[in-house]
């Protein structure tokens, strides 16, 4: 069984290297999953392992990289069987 955590990110968040530096982060972190941009502007993504580090990655994205504004973040804990085996950037 592993964590996961799937968030959704609102804001000024496309246009300024989100998904390149939410892989980044969560490739630096440990983490695997993916992360998308969503035609309403939204940034989405979901990631597993450990629970500290999904931590880390969920305050993360609560500002995200330098020229993101980020306004909210909803997130959604599950605990599950592992589904992925690196991290994606993934169309729409």
């Amino acid at each position: 069984m592993t964590d996961r955590l799937h968030v959704l990110v609102e804001g000024m968040v496309q246009g300024v290297g989100f998904r390149y530096s939410t892989q980044h982060r969560a490739v630096a972190l440990g983490l695997t999953g993916w992360v998308r941009n969503l035609p309403d502007g939204r940034v989405e993504a979901e990631f597993e392992g450990p629970r500290p580090e999904l931590e880390r990655m969920l305050e993360w994205c609560r500002t995200g990289p330098r020229f993101a504004e980020v306004t909210k973040v909803l997130a959604h804990w599950e605990t599950g069987e592992p589904k992925y085996a690196g991290f994606q950037l993934r169309g729409w």
